[in-house]
């Protein structure tokens, strides 16, 4: 059975990732990429869809830390006999893509199990396996080898490749699993201590640009490196998830494909990457953004592939049973085809906010901006699905006419700021419109609240990001009125619902847990509401629901104490940063993605 979501850790070469529970199992990787398929799967399934374990057997305590700003794991076991360090750590790609684990006898003498159980195609290929020239192990199926090399003997056992050994105090004993294509050459032996070395001053020179200097300067790192540790490093696209399928409830069948990038994470990724001083990551992501939504603008999608792509189809794996028996498990996201305006607002300001932060200009960006906005003006006024991506019909979400102002308000501050050339005049004129629009009829008189859509009487989190992107001011009664519906409606033990979710329409099981970055968000409009202490109550709660080794996933279960949704979440982990950035004062992403906080607009 897969632990608790809260027991993994994350590590990864910027263009894959595994998890690591605390029991020394990797039960997820995909290979070679993100999106690829999985050859250890067991977290959606079990031991016998693929998974690599190193531990003792009778352990009495474990401990796990990542070494100083890095994304390199130690996991400590603690037995009768001594105390052994798993060191799991994969180096930065060169030739061929590799896990390595370490394990150190730290004191005593401590017997341990490795299993390695290797699946592909999401835990259901079993390979052929041969002894290699030199000694390796390699498996092969189709388009796909992996090579395993260690000192220590390994024998195959029920179609398991397995070993039992020792470590004394002062002893080191070395596995390497590494990645390449079938037709080649199996890849090269890689030396451990000195990967071990450059991996980890790696991320330590990658961790020192950080320019933030305020509180919890920790923590901002560690969210920062997870961020990092999610972004495709060929092309700078930065992932949602590392995962598929963890579900928004146990046994509920709301399981998504989070292992793309979406285009609404966008200006929040930007402003918490500037803000702490990765421009160079800043101006990746930007360019893209703007690389992967070139074309025709009526083609927008809201996520893409890590290097762009656009045609993936979502289906079902039939042979796995999902997360503690949530099914379905599924591969692609569906929701790569339906509309949603809100992302075209996001495309606008994050392009805007690269010119305010003085990212280098990108010649095509502005043509885009101009293309996507022409046809924003043809098409907001229609319905669409809205931010969480419901499967019901489409339907005027308040929150998407938001973001369309967003767009047209983000074009005339670039003509105001930047000189960017355009009919101003006619961008107010649709601005006022979208405006009237919003408040007329998004506006519930009888709730004193925005909701959720046109005409109905729903609350929803999103609506948290009205004053966040400037459309009306904390201090405009409408604003403080939703605010107050929302603490009365989707507070639960101090945490924020995305909606009712009893009301979702859908036909999908119902039910999730409490949304993280929303609860960010309510802690964003209380600091720009100058209520600071109960924002810093919510960032202490959320922080503390944080794993040992500091991760976050994108829900909770305040019933149950556990995580729920893909894991580690990256939107959990940009919102973190962003409000810890916002309550330092000195650095303040929401009073940068906003000027219109500071004075009333036209009602």
């Amino acid at each position: 059975m897969a632990s608790r979501i809260e027991d993994y850790a994350l590590i990864g070469d910027c263009e894959t990732a595994a998890l690591v529970a605390r029991d020394g199992s990797i039960d997820w990787l995909c290979w070679p990429r993100f999106d690829s398929a999985a050859c250890f799967a067991a977290l959606l399934g079990d031991t016998c869809n693929g998974r690599w374990q190193i531990a003792p057997d009778h352990v009495l305590n474990v401990r796990r830390r990542y070494r100083e700003d890095t994304l390199v794991l130690e996991t400590e076991f603690e037995t009768n006999d001594g105390v052994a360090t798993l060191i799991d750590f994969m180096p930065l790609r060169g030739n061929s893509s590799t896990v390595m684990r370490l394990v150190h006898g730290k004191k005593g003498r401590v017997k341990l199990n490795m299993e390695l159980v290797i699946r592909f195609d999401y835990g259901h290929t079993v390979p052929w396996v041969r002894r290699g020239k030199d000694g390796s192990t390699i498996a092969i199926a189709g388009p796909h080898m992996l090579a395993l090399r260690s000192k220590t003997p390994v024998h195959g056992e029920d179609l398991k490749t397995v070993s039992q050994f020792e470590v004394n105090e002062g002893e080191s004993v070395t596995f390497q699993l590494s990645y390449s294509a079938s037709h080649l050459s199996p890849p090269e032996p890689i030396d451990p201590d000195p990967s071990l070395k450059d991996t980890e001053g790696w991320w330590k020179q990658w961790s020192s640009r950080c320019t933030y200097d305020g509180p919890r300067t920790d923590i901002v790192k560690r969210s920062l490196i997870t961020l990092k540790a999610l972004t495709y490093q060929p092309t700078g696209g930065i992932l949602a998830a590392a995962t598929t399928s963890l579900p928004e409830s146990i046994g509920g069948s709301r399981n998504w494909d989070y292992r793309y990038c979406w285009l609404r994470d966008a200006t929040f990724a930007l402003l918490a990457l500037m803000e702490a001083g990765y421009y160079d990551e800043a101006c990746e992501w930007r360019n893209w953004l703007v690389r992967t939504v070139a074309g025709s603008p009526d083609q927008v999608q809201i996520l893409y592939g890590p290097g762009g792509e656009r045609q993936f189809f979502e289906w079902e794996v039939p042979w796995l049973n999902g997360y503690l028996g949530s099914k379905p498990v599924r591969v692609g996201n569906a929701a790569a085809t339906q509309l949603q305006w809100d992302v075209y607002g996001e495309i606008a300001d994050v392009l805007h906010q690269a010119r305010a932060g003085k990212v280098r200009e990108y010649g095509p960006a502005i043509h885009l901006q101009r293309a996507l906005t022409e046809h924003l003006e043809r098409t907001w006024r229609d319905p669409d699905q809205g931010i969480w991506e419901s499967r019901g019909g489409p339907r005027h979400f308040t929150h998407s006419k938001v973001m369309a102002w967003v767009a047209f308000d983000r074009m005339i501050k670039s003509n105001e700021q930047f000189g960017m050339d355009g009919p101003a005049q006619h961008w107010r004129a649709l601005r006022d419109e979208i405006r009237d629009d919003v408040c007329r009829h998004g506006f519930s008189v009888e709730l004193g609240s925005f909701v959720q859509s046109y005409g109905s009487k729903e609350l929803d989190a999103a609506l948290l990001l009205i004053p966040l992107v400037g459309f009306l001011p904390v201090s405009d009664p409408r604003i403080t009125g939703t605010v107050r519906r929302i603490e009365e409606q989707l507070l639960w033990h101090g945490l924020v619902r995305r909606y009712n979710t009893s009301q979702v329409d859908d036909g999908l099981r119902s039910g999730e847990g409490a949304f993280l970055a929303c609860t960010f968000w309510l802690a964003d409009n209380y600091i720009l509401m100058g209520r600071e202490q109960e924002a810093g109550r919510i960032v202490d709660r959320l922080l503390h629901l944080s794993n040992d080794v500091g991760l976050l996933a994108e829900e909770y279960d305040p019933d149950h104490g556990r995580f729920l949704g893909n894991f580690p979440q990256a939107f959990s982990h940009v919102a973190l940063v962003n409000t810890l950035l916002n309550l330092s004062r000195a650095h303040s992403p929401v009073a940068k993605r906003s000027d219109a906080n500071k004075a009333s607009p036209k009602k």
